[in-house]
């Protein structure tokens, strides 16, 4: 599948509230991909405000600060998923993680989550997605490209998938470099 990649600006926002509400994505609406961005107790919520719409307001923080915290992709006109990367020291909570702490001190990017709505599943969009991703860290000259996948022998359900499948990444030239949990394996790409 060909997908058109472009970074999450504040023109963009809609497309992915458009991703986001759309059917299978239900995690993705409370999450806003600010989990692993996070790190310790999220601490109480002015009142009113739910835990979604706070995850959705530090995203928008990040973007209208201009710093993309990640890729849509496009069919056409129409949003059809999202990749969340960037380097790994903004993602605080993947220095508590038993499985995804650092393997070394190399710096790297991170690609964390894979949002694809019901719709568009099977499509090849997350491959796509993770073309575009290695494309837009080869031209900000990233030496390292990192991800912690789902490694099963069997089909997983859906919404276990958000880290994208190990044969996805295997087959994009990743190789594994650390695996903690028989199922989760820390993959790199190096990108020189």
């Amino acid at each position: 599948m060909q997908l058109e990649v472009k970074p999450l600006t504040p023109a963009r926002w809609t497309d992915l509230e458009a991703i986001f509400s759309a059917r299978g994505c239900a995690l993705a609406r409370g999450c806003w991909c600010m989990y692993y961005r996070q790190s310790g107790s999220p601490g109480s919520l002015p009142s009113g405000t739910t835990r979604a719409r706070a995850n959705r307001a530090a995203l928008r923080a990040l973007v209208d600060a201009g710093k993309p915290p990640g890729l849509v992709g496009y069919r056409g006109r129409e949003p059809v998923g999202w990749i969340s990367l960037g380097p790994r020291e903004e993602f605080a909570k993947l220095r508590r993680s038993p499985v995804m702490k650092a393997v070394d001190d190399q710096s790297v990017w991170s690609i964390v989550c894979f949002v694809v709505p019901s719709a568009h599943r099977g499509d090849g969009v997350a491959r796509a997605l993770l073309r575009g991703a290695i494309a837009y860290a080869r031209k900000r000259r990233v030496r390292l490209l990192e991800a912690y996948p789902v490694d099963r022998p069997t089909r997983s359900a859906d919404d276990a998938m958000w880290f994208g499948a190990r044969s996805m990444y295997a087959a994009a030239g990743f190789r594994v470099v650390a695996r903690r949990r028989p199922h989760r394996p820390v993959m790199r790409l190096a990108l020189d």
